[in-house]
């Protein structure tokens, strides 16, 4: 099982926090769970981060991780 601190959150880059900050913050927990759905639709959609499309196997992370019910 996947948690967002040692799995998820590293996943983000401060690049991709500073462009999304805005509406959320990618470095918290909360934010990240509430937005989870919307955030995996455009991750797996290579829209998102804004500076080049995860790897295929980092979007199954992120699926995994949700699938999982989002832990901590």
């Amino acid at each position: 099982m996947n948690s967002y601190e040692v799995d998820v959150k590293p996943l983000f880059r401060e690049r991709s926090r500073g462009a999304m900050v805005a509406r959320f913050d990618l470095r918290s927990y909360d934010d990240v769970k509430t937005h989870a759905e919307a955030i995996f639709k455009e991750l797996a959609g290579g829209n998102m981060p804004c500076h080049g499309a995860w790897r295929d196997e980092q979007v199954e992370l992120f699926r995994g991780w949700l699938a999982d019910g989002a832990p901590r």
